[in-house]
């Protein structure tokens, strides 16, 4: 397994080992479990011993999609994305092993409107998504194990403090979230042990070999019903006002203006106006026919916990 020490890959290590599976980690720093570890840079093949015997992988290492860069290196992207897995996947069929997942990302595709599935084939829009297409291919189409899997999680929640959704957690704690608008704007997400769930699915059954899943809670969230849950959840009463989308447009036009004349991301700015205010909606339905995957947790009922993680609800 590499990733061990990111968000999905802890969750996804204590569910392994929760099972009685024998756990080998390969990445730069050994996670906080009693595992065996293997050093793996990413930049160079794997050690030859660091699969042996090993039946499945998960591959979960990369690198994320980093929003604040306003020029994003593609070469960077490919070579921490495309070529690692590569030379994982070379080291996965010396060692002969059977299941490869690879953890991937709706963003693999480029958007379309309305409600988006595993055909959807549009090119991405970013390095960072062309990074992850690519390789999805290696995965699915090299050849290299019997059973590649390629596993698209929508957005992820759960006890963590990195994302968007914990800055928007702590900026309505501390009052510096404006109510926005009702845009009736779609977002699917998905809590961190449904996918978890999924992975382990998709890696146990013959039947998922060479497809990629799309992942999801089954559930559609906007902004503002986003905001309200949030403030439900830190027993904040919801303001009665809300911030016109007007007022919005012009902040985020001045955050672009303020990015060209300075280089550097501004805390607001239009492709943020896109995050907070525009749709990305995605369908689970093949996983949930394939596999019989059934998601177990809502943002709703998981915010309480996460507010208690983060510090910011005590009850």
């Amino acid at each position: 397994m590499t990733g061990a020490t990111g968000f999905i890959g802890h969750h996804l290590c204590a569910a392994l080992l929760n099972k009685g599976m024998k756990l080998r980690v390969l990445g730069r720093k050994q996670p906080d479990i009693d595992t065996e570890f293997h050093y793996w840079d990413m930049t160079e093949l794997p050690s030859t011993t660091s699969l042996a015997g090993v039946e499945a992988v998960f591959h979960l290492a990369g690198k994320a999609h980093a929003l604040a860069e306003t020029r994003q290196d593609e070469d960077e992207y490919f070579q921490i994305n495309t070529e690692s897995t590569r030379k994982l996947l070379e080291e996965a069929k010396k060692a002969g092993v059977q299941t490869f997942v690879y953890f991937s990302s709706v963003k693999a595709v480029g958007d379309i409107d309305g409600v988006m599935d595993e055909s959807v084939s549009v090119g991405a829009d970013t390095p960072y998504g062309r990074s992850k297409r690519a390789s999805e291919r290696l995965v699915l189409e090299g050849g290299y194990v019997p059973c590649p899997v390629v596993i698209r999680p929508s957005m992820v929640y759960g006890n963590t403090e990195k994302g968007n959704l914990p800055k928007m957690i702590k900026a309505v704690y501390a009052g510096k979230f404006p109510p926005l608008p009702e845009m009736n704007n779609r977002r699917s997400m998905v809590h961190v042990n449904d996918v978890v769930q999924a992975a382990l699915l998709a890696a146990g059954r013959v039947e998922s070999a060479g497809k990629t899943y799309i992942v999801t809670d089954g559930e559609t969230y906007s902004t503002r019903q986003m905001y309200e849950w949030i403030c439900e959840a830190l027993h904040k009463p919801v303001p009665i006002w809300h911030l016109p989308f007007f007022v919005l447009k012009l902040m985020a036009v001045t955050g672009n203006v303020i990015e060209t004349l300075s280089g550097r991301r501004f805390i607001f700015d239009s492709a943020a106006l896109g995050k907070l205010t525009g749709s990305a909606l995605y369908s689970s339905e093949k996983i949930c026919n394939d596999l019989k995957f059934d998601p177990k947790y809502n943002l709703r009922d998981s915010l309480p916990e996460i507010l208690r993680f983060l510090g910011l609800n005590k009850s």
